[in-house]
């Protein structure tokens, strides 16, 4: 089966940002199927651009997949409006670029951004393929409730593609059980929950120790923040919790990791003084085991919107998959799975003070630290791992291109 993945923030393991689709390519290519990815050049996370900006740079992995990354206006962090353009360049670009490519069995589109779905839909229609519609995120309702999309037209127009989108899809699939409800009730034919996960060998790492003196912080306990510096990430309360144990000398902050945001806290870092807050750029995911072998407490950390009670935030899986005790401020269906695996403690969303006792209770707690870690990596080893959960997108897969072929016998 020739599978076709479209998405514009797709990362291989030598980039900064979340890697699930490279690790699913090349558990499907082991598996025999032949997968071409279309991306962008300009990572999703930091804004910069990994390759030449032309119009097709076509590149293949040392594992055979093939990568062809297509231009994309390059202001990504500049504006909401700048990136909106910077999805309609991609989803025009990766459309042309699809054209060319020869018989495509499956077309893997996904959210967000949503743009790239439609282009995903008219690929898999002009090349008489299946189309699988992957839901990430809930796009448009976590744009409108954080408050970046505001304007009503465009609030319609969206909600108009997200509808279109699960009604045309041969199968959705969806990374949270949060999600099914909603997805459902849009009109969507088939959903199935291929969820969030991770591999547990790719956060073997013995050099944590290492890693600590490499940033001057030798004998710290770290609080580890990797991922996005976004709106939704709420990353001011966390300087906030920082300050009110700012007299702790023993116990530091560390956010791994860029986006729109991150000027914005490194400014209020500095005006509190906060002297117990390190900002280190983001790392590849080959070297991320290192840095998560350095933490002794994980922190994910999301705004107190409701729709984010619906998330499985990657952070989380990794956390776990480190065997590292998790500060979870998110509530919702991400909330009962970490207390029913006993990995980490719930802090309610957007309370300082809350989240500030938490770090000093596991702080001074490394038996209890240890027991949320080895819970969390065993609910990963038992229902999360990357291998398990790819073996079940596989089959989806299959099932799909079967039904698809007797199909068209019978036509």
């Amino acid at each position: 089966m020739h599978i076709l993945i479209i998405h514009q923030a797709f990362s291989s393991l030598e980039d900064a940002g979340g890697t699930r689709h490279y690790e699913t390519a090349c558990f499907l290519q082991e598996k025999g199927h032949v997968v071409t990815v279309i991306s962008s050049p300009v990572n999703y996370l930091t804004g910069k651009t990994k390759s030449r900006m032309q119009w097709i740079d076509r590149q293949v992995d040392e594992n055979g997949i093939e990568i062809l990354r297509t231009y994309t206006y390059s202001a990504l962090h500049r504006s909401f409006v700048h990136r909106v353009i910077s999805f309609l360049s991609f989803m025009v670009s990766s459309f042309l670029a699809a054209l060319s490519l020869r018989k495509v069995d499956l077309v893997w589109g996904t959210s967000p951004p949503i743009f790239q779905g439609f282009t995903a839909w008219l690929v898999s229609r002009l090349k008489g393929a299946v189309f699988l519609f992957e839901v990430r995120d809930l796009w448009p309702e976590f744009a409108i409730a954080i408050g970046v999309l505001k304007n009503p037209l465009l609030i319609r127009l969206s909600r108009w593609l997200e509808d279109f989108l699960y009604t045309h899809a041969d199968q959705v699939i969806v990374n949270s059980p949060g999600f099914l409800e909603h997805v459902s009730k849009k009109g969507a034919k088939a959903v199935k929950l291929i969820p969030n996960g991770a591999d547990p060998d790719m956060f073997n790492s013995s050099s944590g120790l290492e890693q600590k003196a490499a940033w001057g912080l030798a004998g710290k306990t770290i609080v580890l923040y990797a991922g996005a510096h976004g709106l939704s990430n709420d990353l001011m309360v966390l300087l906030q919790a920082a300050e009110k144990i700012q007299a702790r000398k023993d116990i530091t902050f560390v956010l791994i990791g860029d986006g729109k945001e991150k000027d914005s806290l490194i400014n209020q870092s500095e005006i509190l003084k906060l002297d117990n807050v390190y900002f280190f750029p983001p790392v590849t995911k080959s070297a991320i085991a290192d840095v998560f072998a350095a933490a002794d407490i994980c922190l994910a950390i999301l705004k107190p919107l409701e729709w984010y009670k619906t998330t499985y935030p990657n952070k989380v899986f990794d956390a776990m998959a480190a065997g590292k005790p998790v500060i979870l401020c998110i509530d919702g269906v991400i909330r009962e799975l970490v207390e029913r695996a006993g990995a980490g403690v719930f802090v309610e969303p957007g309370n300082a003070h809350e989240l500030a006792a938490a770090v000093l209770k596991l702080a001074d707690n490394p038996v209890l630290c240890g027991k949320l870690g080895v819970a969390g990596k065993a609910i990963i080893n038992q229902e999360f791992s990357r291998k398990n959960i790819s073996n079940e997108l596989l089959a989806v897969m299959e099932e799909l291109e079967r039904v698809h072929d007797r199909n068209n016998f019978s036509s």
